[in-house]
């Protein structure tokens, strides 16, 4: 069933609408079939594939490499989504003319819509060079996963009034620099209010509490794909896992017991061929 492409003017009237967002990630072309038949407004294919799809421990391993095959498959399997390619550790820090670079690569070759980078007002030189290269930036703050040694490990952000205001501020600085929107991950509730209330873009809460304008989850995390651990902002939509498991398992008795392959799942030679086959071998 095809739908109207997802585009800013079209965040931005949600926005205006009160009208929430649906966000989630994406890795491949099959989930993002799902995702666009599912009617989601974003797919992010996040950098967070470093550990759901690749087994890393963190994100920091993924490449620029991975990011482009994974965002062009997801982009071919969602067109009318708003995909976002999520910009590697070291793709964007070195300076803004790198990212600029990194950032048109995600354009020329995965087709996608818009980059999301991490960092509050330290980044937005990068994200001004960006924008006025004419590539959308969502921004993205709180916890940040590229940053966790600094941060301590994965743990909430913006908890104390002095986190919270360098947050609020790095917000301002982001929307001010031209970002188109930003993800606020893991703070709390009412600073991700403050910033939703006071912004004129899109804020996309993971873990952020409802006063957002969307939601984002791990589609690995809801669906229950990855069970290494689990967030506290994470709902379990489904146990996929379970379901994956039963069906190798049943699988693997039914070809040790010679159940399968079935008759149905055979391709059957007309007999007078059989015969003649018969005949040929013998003479």
């Amino acid at each position: 069933m095809s739908r109207t492409k997802v585009t800013i003017p079209y965040l931005m009237e949600k926005k205006a609408k009160k009208e929430q967002i649906t966000m989630i990630t994406g890795y491949d072309y099959p989930m993002a079939l799902l995702e666009e038949k599912a009617g989601i407004d974003i797919i992010l294919c996040g950098d967070s594939l470093g550990m759901t799809v690749y087994g890393f421990d963190g994100t920091l391993p993924v490449t620029m490499d991975m990011m482009i095959v994974h965002s062009a498959a997801v982009k071919r399997g969602a067109p009318n989504a708003f995909v976002i390619g999520d910009m590697p550790f070291l793709s964007y820090q070195v300076s803004p003319q790198e990212a600029v670079r990194n950032a048109g690569r995600f354009m020329k070759e995965a087709n996608v819509d818009c980059i999301k980078l991490e960092g509050g007002a330290v980044m937005a030189e990068t994200v001004r060079a960006i924008v006025n290269a004419g590539i959308p930036v969502m921004g993205h703050l709180g916890l940040t996963p590229q940053s966790t040694s600094a941060l301590g490990g994965f743990k909430a952000q913006g908890r104390s009034a002095e986190a919270a205001c360098r947050i609020i501020e790095d917000a301002a600085a982001l929307e001010a620099a031209g970002v188109c929107s930003i993800l606020l991950e893991a703070i709390p509730p009412e600073v991700a209010r403050i910033i939703t209330e006071s912004s004129k873009v899109p804020i996309i809460s993971i873990g952020a509490g409802i006063h957002c304008d969307g939601q984002l989850l791990i589609v690995h995390d809801m669906l229950g794909f990855f069970d290494r651990f689990v967030p506290k902002f994470v709902k379990k939509y489904a146990n996929m896992n379970g379901v994956i498991l039963e069906a190798l398992l049943q699988y693997k008795a039914e070809v040790e017991q010679g159940v399968f392959p079935g008759k149905e799942h055979c391709y059957g030679m007309p007999a007078e061929e059989l015969g003649k086959l018969n005949n040929m071998l013998k003479g």
